[in-house]
């Protein structure tokens, strides 16, 4: 799933060499924390939250697949 979120993430912004993502949490209720560059943070948020929204269902979806509860943060 880290590799998921990097790959999506990495696709749209300016800066793809920025990004990362750390797992915080336990195998079965894990949360994914995404960190940008500073000026990328509108690209990976959208606009009213719609790209934010549509990547922690993308996340999610594919979580379910393998029995994992995930959530994304997006962190300054």
């Amino acid at each position: 799933m880290k590799e998921l979120l990097l790959y999506i993430a990495r696709n749209l912004v300016d800066h793809p060499d920025q990004v990362s993502v750390t797992e915080v949490g336990e195998a079965d209720d894990l949360t994914l924390e995404l960190r940008v560059a500073p000026e990328d943070m509108g690209k990976v948020i959208g606009r009213q939250g719609r790209i934010a929204k549509e990547i922690r269902t993308v996340v999610r979806s594919y979580a379910q697949r393998t029995g994992v509860k995930v959530s994304v943060d997006i962190v300054d």
